[in-house]
């Protein structure tokens, strides 16, 4: 009898420890909401970019601070300088979007070098710049998050087909038509 006890004690801790190294995603708005938007992003892309500056913030104030949507940022890097920042991105592990935000709205000021260790170099000094305290070295070596990131991208073109960034998918179907806010509205307005 001790046995089990002793067992099903390893276990439950186990589990308990399990989850408290469960990567969390990225999440705006309401985590119960009847919309569910999931944008599958690179963070060299321009094009990704430029939604966070343009449809991103007229999105966020009028579904996800409203509660009608939420929004999850998944992981589709094109390059390695990308990937890189998107293990950055996660490596806080609390779900806040704002080293994301700040790595899209200065994308430019760290999209730099011609080799990997070049890029990186850049990206740690913007990290840096910007006040985000993150163990860089940590991060970009982090296994688990480096799974995490893989596997969104795996994700997003085995679940959605998914061969281009910005990819945004709304109640599991992927958006067509052309991403800007007039649409992207249209869109959510036939799900309220």
């Amino acid at each position: 009898m001790k046995k089990i006890l002793i067992i099903s004690i390893f276990f439950f801790f186990s589990a308990l420890s399990a989850q408290a190294d469960e990567i969390k995603r990225i999440l705006v708005g309401n985590k119960s909401a009847k919309i569910s938007i999931i944008a599958f992003e690179s963070l060299t892309c321009s094009h990704c970019a430029n939604f966070h500056k343009d449809v991103y913030p007229l999105l966020k104030k009028e579904y996800l601070d409203t509660g009608l949507a939420k929004i999850e940022f998944r992981h589709f890097p094109l390059d390695m300088a990308a990937f890189n920042a998107s293990k950055v991105s996660q490596c806080k592990n609390d779900g806040d979007p704002e080293i994301l935000e700040s790595l899209y709205a200065n994308q430019q000021k760290w999209v730099r070098g011609n080799t990997v260790e070049e890029a990186n170099i850049n990206l740690q000094k913007f990290l840096i710049s910007e006040g985000h305290s993150v163990d860089f070295e940590n991060c970009i070596n982090n296994k688990q998050i480096e799974d995490f990131v893989l596997n969104d991208r795996i994700d997003g073109v085995k679940n959605f087909k998914v061969n281009a960034t910005p990819t945004i998918i709304i109640n599991d179907k992927k958006f067509e038509k052309t991403l800007n806010y007039k649409n992207l509205k249209k869109a959510l307005e036939k799900l309220i």
